[in-house]
């Protein structure tokens, strides 16, 4: 059986964008850059929402124009190769070897799950949510970084049910961002098995 692993970067006051979309705050030092790029080296499948993929599509396909940092340039080849899905309603096709799912998403993404594949899901709130709500995510790992953003796009948008999880490992990368990896708890996990 795979998995879904949402990876996330948010603020101190739990958001994932500021109030204008910045995303220039998260710190990508060595020791989280590598953490990064093993856990995409677990992936089978790059998951997306629209918003995400958007932002995603229109820098990383040309990111050595832009940028000259280590980590920028050691993720560019590998998200150009790697298989992508886009979950929209709205967008039909997308280049950079990526499927487009627009209709049966729980079904589509357990199929995928139940055929033995990792889909890592990069942050947005919307799919995010969307999936926290079907219990299809297994592991999130949310980096927090020493930032306050003061509002903005929030991490998980509501209204969800609640959810237990279990925090199975906390780390501190660079001195400065922390990450929390939580599994959905045991009981949850075995009652989701069980459907």
């Amino acid at each position: 059986m795979g998995k879904i692993t949402h990876f996330v970067h948010q603020s101190l006051d739990g958001f994932i964008e500021g109030p204008n979309g910045e995303f220039d705050w998260p710190h990508m030092a060595g020791e989280l850059s590598a953490h990064s790029q093993a856990l995409t080296a677990e992936a089978d499948v790059f998951l997306y929402g629209r918003k995400v993929w958007d932002l995603m599509s229109g820098y990383w396909p040309r990111a050595e124009e832009f940028s000259t940092d280590a980590h920028d340039l050691a993720f560019a080849p590998v998200w150009r190769e790697a298989p992508k899905i886009v979950v929209s309603s709205t967008l039909k096709e997308a280049d950079w070897n990526t499927r487009v799912i627009g209709e049966n998403v729980v079904e589509e993404l357990t199929a995928l799950k139940e055929s033995g594949k990792n889909l890592l899901l990069f942050g947005g709130s919307e799919l995010a949510s969307f999936l926290t709500e079907h219990r299809l995510i297994d592991e999130y790992q949310v980096f927090v970084h020493p930032v306050v953003l003061g509002g903005g796009r929030p991490v998980l948008r509501g209204p969800l049910q609640r959810l237990a999880l279990d925090l199975v490992e906390s780390r501190t990368f660079d001195d400065k961002v922390v990450m929390l990896r939580h599994r959905l708890a045991e009981a949850q996990a075995d009652e989701k098995g069980a459907n």
